[in-house]
This record gives structure tokens, sequence and C-alpha cells, in this order.
């Protein structure tokens, strides 16, 4: 009997730990298909976007995409173009694409998922979990000679919420746009985005403590490493690999199946070449300081929160309505109601100006009334970002509807979609 009720008990914990999150007492249906007058949208006017897609690409301005478009839960247009490889081969609906920064607000809702369980406080210094953060400096002279540098130090230490907001004075080394800090992140060694090599998210973000930041936490917005220093905080606060919290904390429970961090080889095939123009022909994008490869290939050890993602325009539907939803989704419990408000709330003050386009979550970039009023925004509260590799992302609460279009491009690109997708999807409304 013993035996019995311990195996009982093995199976309990086993559940528990691949579905970490609770069930609902809400219960969303799964994304599914639907017409477009089902949800209030026009056909017609919804046609308008696959149009614009098929003309991209047979203009030469994209080598391939794939466009999706949801409203109340419902999927109403979801279609690929053109090509998902530099040999021709036809784009797929459920290919896999390098999402890039949009692994930030995967990471950040990760964070605050710990957050919820009492793990931690906004404002705590994140050298309380990460002790090499402890002291600090502002860079404040810079030899190029040498690289050489002195700083002043912090009057106030970064917290995990600077970090979420990317107030925390961290740069972003080879993107970085202040030529010193690509110095001396490259010299110390830290991995920005992505590798192929064998390093741990550990070992770079330990690098990254003991260089100088670009400004006093919390005084400005610069777009950072952040999300992978939370990436190994992550680590250090539940006791498990970030891959693995991912997976059994958001991934599994949504059944997000395709996006990880690698993808095994049953599905290298699915993944969609980057590609960048050569005299006017697509061309597959060569090895520089990565290699595009990497999700499958190298090492596979390194997992950046801010950067390493791999994902399908389905799955990262489902990611964008569990925040509809309010944290729910099929009866799921990712996030309380309240939780979700705090993470669409304006997290950075007048930081970006008063009367702003648009304001800072602890997640994502949001719709201010003034961007709402200029048009073609979405409404106040939309919230969206997008990635390295031409990708991006919105979700509107108040017209409940996701706008998703994945592309895979490097270098100058002149497709429409950046700035048209947006615009076209809200005048399909028709209710």
């Amino acid at each position: 009997m013993k035996k019995l009720i311990l195996f009982g008990l093995v199976l309990f914990l086993a559940h528990t730990q691949f579905y970490a999150q609770t069930k609902s007492a809400q219960r969303s249906s799964q994304l599914e298909e639907a017409s477009c007058q089902s949800v209030g949208l026009s056909p017609e006017r919804v046609a308008r976007i696959d149009k614009m897609c098929k003309e991209e690409v047979q203009k030469g301005n994209l080598p391939g995409a794939v466009s999706l478009l949801s409203r109340n839960g419902k999927i109403v247009h979801w279609k690929a173009y053109g090509s998902a490889t530099a040999d021709g081969r036809e784009m797929k609906r459920d290919d896999i694409f390098r999402i890039a920064s949009q692994s930030k607000a995967i990471t950040s809702t990760a964070v605050m998922i710990l957050w919820e369980e009492g793990k931690f406080q906004l404002d705590d210094p994140i050298s309380k979990y990460i002790p090499e953060f402890k002291g600090q400096q502002v860079l404040k002279t810079f030899q190029y000679s040498d690289t050489s540098w002195t700083g002043e130090p912090v009057k106030n230490e970064i917290t995990i919420r600077n970090l979420l907001t990317h107030t925390s004075g961290i740069g972003y080394g080879v993107i970085d746009s202040d030529e010193r800090f690509k110095m001396l992140y490259q010299k110390a060694g830290v991995t920005d985005l992505f590798t192929t090599e064998d390093i741990t998210i550990e070992e770079s973000v330990k690098k990254l403590a003991k260089l100088p930041l670009h400004h006093q936490p919390g005084e400005k917005f610069t777009y950072s490493e952040g999300l992978d220093v939370l990436g190994y905080f992550i680590e250090v606060v539940s006791g498990m690999p970030f891959d693995e919290f991912l997976k059994t904390h958001i991934f599994d429970p949504l059944g997000m199946d395709d996006t990880r961090f690698y993808q095994p080889e049953s599905k290298a095939e699915r993944l969609v070449d980057v590609q960048h123009k050569v005299n006017g022909t697509w061309k597959k994008y060569p090895v520089t300081f990565y290699d595009t490869d990497y999700p499958i290939k190298g090492a596979k050890s390194f997992f950046s929160g801010g950067a390493g993602l791999s994902s399908t325009a389905k799955d990262y539907a489902v990611f964008l309505q569990m925040y509809l939803n309010g944290g729910e989704y099929n009866g799921i419990r990712l996030l309380s109601r309240k939780t979700v408000n705090v993470i669409l709330s304006n997290q950075i003050g007048d930081i970006w100006g008063e009367n702003s386009d648009n304001k800072f979550g602890l997640a994502f970039e949001l719709v201010t009334e003034t961007g709402q009023n200029k048009g073609g925004n979405g409404s106040m509260g939309t919230f969206s970002w997008g990635g390295y590799f031409n990708t991006q992302y919105f979700a509107d609460p108040e017209e409940n509807i996701i706008g998703i279009i994945m592309k895979q491009t490097q270098g100058t690109v002149h497709d429409a979609t950046g700035w048209k997708f947006k615009q076209l999807v809200f005048q399909t409304l028709d209710d």
C-alpha cells in the first residue's frame, strides 16, 4: 500500500512539474480557424492583406513571409508566401522562424511567473541574486587606443524592474549604438544575440556584470542585454536550466511545441533561411559574428533570453492570446489578470517624452492615446515588438486582435509590410 501511495505521489509531482501552471476556472477555447464574418471582420478587407503580401514577394521586396490575423481567439487569415529557403523551397504556414527579440516578452513572462510565486520583488537589486553585479559603475572616460576606462559608482543598484524595462544602463555589444560599448563587450568576450559556440548564459552574464553602464540605472531607456541577465536570474531563482523552465512553465502548458532555443533534427527542414539581397537576388545570409543556422547546429548551450528563441506564427499567436485572455489559455492560467495589467502598464514614466506615441511596460511597447490618435497603430494599450530578422507582432486588447508577420531578412529591405500590415489589419473591422 505504501508503495502504491509513493508511486501516486511521484506521478502527481511529475504531472505538476510538466504542467507547472495552475488550472483556471476560466476556459478559453484554443486558437482555431474561423470565418471573418464570425468575428466581425470583412472578408473583402482581409483580402487586402493577402494581396499586399503577394505583391511584396512578387516585386522581390521579400523572399517570403507568413502572416496571421486573429480576432476573439479565432484565426481568420493565416497564409504563407514565397520561398522559405534560398534554393526555392516553398514557404509553409508552420515554418519555423528565428524570432530574436520577440524572445524578450517570453522571458519577461517567465520572470513574472516567478514573481507571482513570491520569489522576489521587482525592485530588488539584481546583485541579491547575481552577486557579480555588486558595485557597478557608469562609464566616465574611455581610451580608444586600449579600451581602458574609468567610471563613477552607481547611485542606485540595477533592479529587476530596470532589467525588464531596459533602464538598467546595460548596453548591447555588437549592435550597440555606442562604439565604446561594442569594443568593451567584444574584448570581455560577452556573447551577444546568438552563437553556435559552447558557452552558457551564466558565463556571458558574469562577464557582462564587470563592465560599465551607459548611464545611471533608471534614468534612461537603453535597449540592452538585460533579458539575457534575467535568463540567468531565472536559473538562479528557479533552480532549473532556463530552457527547461520555459518549456515546463510556458511552452508545454500553452501547447507551443515549435518554440525552442534549439530545434531538433526532425524539425530542421522547417527552419526558414535568413536571406539578404545580392545584386538584386535573394541569397542565404553568410556567417558573420554568428552563424544563422544556430537553431539547428553547434553546441546548443547558450539560452539567450533576449534573442535566442525560434518559433512559428501560430505558436506566437497562442502566446499573445494568453495575454488578451488576461493570463489564461485553454483552461491553464499562467498569470493572474492583475499581473497582466501591471505588465501592460507604463513602467518608464516620461523617459520617451510626455506626449510620445508609445510607452514601455514590463514586456512590451505600448501605444499611448497620442499614438492611437495618429492612426494605424491600434487602440490605446496595443502591445507590440519585433525581431532582428524582420519579424513583427502586435495585439490590441480593446479589439481583441492579433497580427503577426514573420520574415527572415538581413540588410536593407524595402518591403512595405513593416508599416502597411498593421494599417491593413485595423481597416478589416466590420462590426
